[in-house]
């Protein structure tokens, strides 16, 4: 937990305050979901304007802030192939601290490295934002699958940006997110994502960890977890009542987002 006592010292120190949360952009990708021969997913293209104007910055070689996600994409993996994990949360103690954003570009980073692919899974029931951030709409998504409405592999996008894609579950609201989270057809869903994509990373977009029992319910079905705190949005309190919450569960790193230590940077994380 030494990334953790970090992040409690770094919040500490910083003053705190918070500002508006980032509103997703209006753009859409670029034209419709479509299936291919190739793909057995329905297949979108993302627009690079779209995907920067709202802080998603991974999916190039090129730009400072994009390296910071590859420095992070290599030492999670390394942490996820050393104990053969697969499946790892995004989580933040409140709103705002950027947990989307850092999934988005996490998984975007992942499938730029030659031999590895991830999927991206918004679990955030209470607010998704994945598809606003990536640009992806007018898919069912995670709650199609849980009610049944649609089959795991129709709900799954294959996402392209450049010559490099990462295949999407999009979310979905709902008032019975935490009954879902603790739900056998949950852990029905998730052992169907483990055995059907077992060559692929998983990322999970998980709510806020404190907002509710959402997390904590999640939790056991997961191999290990990234902390995502905001300066001006976490204070020490909330990363140690996330602490004692995450006690066993690993925790790979913790992100600490909107650092302004670094000039020309707008995160930094450790």
């Amino acid at each position: 937990m030494d990334s953790i006592k970090q992040a409690v010292e770094l919040a500490r120190a910083a003053e705190v305050h918070r500002p508006g949360a980032l509103s997703g952009s209006a753009l859409a990708a670029e034209g419709p979901l479509q299936r291919s021969a190739e793909s057995p997913f329905n297949e979108v293209r993302l627009r690079a304007d779209h995907l920067e104007a709202n802080r998603i910055v991974a999916h190039g070689t090129s730009g400072q802030n994009g390296r910071y996600y590859d420095m992070l994409r290599t030492q999670v993996l390394q942490e996820m192939d050393k104990k053969s994990w697969q499946f790892l949360a995004v989580t933040s103690p409140t709103a705002g601290c950027g947990k989307t954003v850092t999934a988005c570009n996490l998984a975007l980073s992942i499938s730029r490295l030659p031999e590895r692919s991830v999927l991206l899974v918004d679990l955030d029931l209470r607010r998704p934002a994945v598809g606003n951030y990536l640009g992806i709409s007018g898919t069912g998504g995670v709650l199609d699958v849980l009610e049944g409405r649609a089959p795991l592999s129709s709900s799954v996008v294959q996402a392209s940006v450049g010559p490099n894609n990462i295949l999407v579950l999009p979310g979905g609201v709902s008032s019975n997110s935490s009954e879902w989270m603790a739900s056998q057809t949950m852990g029905a869903m998730l052992q169907t994502i483990k055995r059907d994509f077992r060559s692929r990373i998983v990322i999970f977009d998980l709510p806020p960890m404190l907002l509710g029992d959402d997390v904590i319910s999640i939790l056991p079905r997961i191999d290990a977890a990234l902390l995502v705190a905001g300066i001006g949005n976490t204070t020490v309190a909330d990363i140690k009542e996330c602490q004692r919450h995450l006690q066993r569960t690993p925790v790979i790193r913790v992100v600490v987002n909107k650092s302004t230590e670094t000039v020309g940077s707008y995160y930094g994380y450790y």
